[in-house]
């Protein structure tokens, strides 16, 4: 099997595409309703929301865009 390595790159792009307006858009909608907590505590909800949503919209990404990734 001679199957295409993806261009690291390629997957950094992908990957930026979707993380860079996922975290605009988190700072709009949940900063405003957590300003009272401590910045710790608005890390933890920040994380806890974007780690598991990145792990399942990431890898649709990446197959989506896979031709392209091993261009």
């Amino acid at each position: 099997m001679n199957e295409k390595k993806p261009k690291v790159w390629k997957l950094i792009l992908v990957s930026w595409l979707f993380v860079y307006p996922a975290v605009n858009i988190m700072f709009v909608v949940l900063f405003p309703l957590l300003e009272e907590f401590n910045q710790l505590i608005k890390t933890l909800v920040f994380t806890l929301i974007l780690v598991p949503v990145m792990g399942i919209v990431l890898p649709r990404l990446q197959r989506y865009f896979w031709n392209w990734i091993t261009k």
